[in-house]
């Protein structure tokens, strides 16, 4: 039977006529219940209940109501005459290629196995995210704090010292003369300075590591640094490995499981290594020659873990081997955010210590001198 077109944009159905719509719900910080609802979604209908039921059953246990609406809206569309995979891709909580997964185990009378699949799913991606905040808080928490100790002393303190500075008869060094120049400065327009300059720099790593169309640029500053890169890598790898391994297995063609993964990446290296192999696939290349024809693929996918795939693909384990590699990965990139704040830990001391020393001596040179002078008196 081929398979059910989806809702075009203008809201039609196949026939033309409009569809009934959800209303708009936010579906940011549902993460926690989202998953919660898949996961229960997949054990009811295991166990046999029907999927109005066990919906009825989920809506009585969502503490939002959001989710509680959002719940109550797909009974409705189901009610009508829905399948489940598009009241679920309605409602925004999960991304297209876990509605695929969702959809082909519903036309495949797989459907509790795929919902299982989606949130385990759900959970390593959870995970794989996990570890890359979990390693980047430390550094982000020290220099975050040398930031705030910096503005502290050069808005308060400062500025007593450019007056202390500036009132002595001696011959100053150049750092001295910076140093009185900021205080100064800052004295009197710190009210204004320093908000702004908070600002800024809160502005500078939005655009940089989160603003969708410019964070390609926080991408490539986080892969130069030591450590991080080599934990990035894994991480992706990893995903690579697991979500590829899973699409696979389920039953979902080469090229949809390669769009999938590159709708699932934040990593825009990785995601235009995802749409080439898509692409070099539709156009039917094996996986050796779609690897080969992309620039830089060393950088990405190291050589062996080519060949495993290719392997893989020959000898018919494809999904097999892919899921290995996923497990493989993972383990090394847990062990890499357990080192990654070791690893870092050095340049920011040097950071920090630089910052110390440019201060101190900005502060003990002009004694100095004007010991001296005491002294030649």
């Amino acid at each position: 039977m081929p398979a059910k077109k989806t809702p075009t944009k203008n809201n039609r159905d196949e026939k033309g006529s409009p569809t009934r719509t959800h209303k708009t719900f936010f579906t940011f910080g549902l993460a926690k219940e989202r998953d919660f609802f898949v996961e229960n979604l997949s054990m009811l209908i295991a166990g046999g209940m029907s999927i109005l039921t066990a919906l009825d059953a989920i809506g009585k246990d969502m503490r939002s109501s959001r989710m509680k609406n959002i719940t109550a809206n797909m009974r409705l569309d189901i009610e009508s005459g829905s399948p489940l995979w598009k009241a679920l891709s309605k409602s925004k909580l999960f991304p297209g290629h876990a509605i695929s997964l969702i959809r082909l185990g519903e036309e495949s009378g797989k459907l509790s196995e795929n919902l299982k699949i989606v949130s385990d799913e759900q959970e390593k991606d959870r995970s794989f995210r996990s570890k890359i905040h979990s390693a980047m808080m430390y550094p982000m928490f020290v220099l975050s704090l040398t930031v705030i100790i910096g503005i502290g002393v050069a808005w308060f303190i400062l500025p007593k010292l450019a007056l202390v500075f500036s009132q002595l008869k001696i011959e100053l060094p150049l750092v001295t003369k910076i140093l009185i120049g900021v205080g100064i400065f800052l004295g009197a327009y710190g009210q204004y300075v320093v908000p702004a300059v908070v600002v800024g720099i809160g502005a500078l790593f939005f655009f940089i590591f989160s603003f969708s169309r410019t964070k390609f640029i926080g991408q490539a500053i986080l892969f130069a640094l030591p450590g991080v890169s080599g934990l990035l890598k894994e991480v992706e790898l990893s995903r690579l490995g697991y979500l590829l391994g899973t699409l696979l297995a389920s039953g979902l063609p080469v090229t949809h499981a390669f769009d999938s993964l590159a709708h699932a990446t934040e990593i825009s290296q990785y995601r235009a290594l995802y749409i080439h192999m898509r692409d070099s696939i539709g156009d039917g290349n094996s996986l050796r020659k779609s690897f080969t024809t992309f620039k830089k693929i060393a950088r990405l996918v190291p050589s062996p873990i080519q060949e495993l795939i290719v392997a893989g693909e020959q000898s018919g384990t494809l999904s097999e081997v892919l899921l290995r590699i996923g497990a493989s990965y993972d383990a090394k990139a847990e062990t890499s955010t357990k080192n990654l704040s070791v690893i870092l830990e050095p340049i920011l001391l040097v950071i920090v210590w630089l910052g110390v020393v440019a201060v101190a001596l900005a502060v003990i040179l002009p004694i100095y001198s004007l010991i001296g002078g005491f002294k030649t008196q």
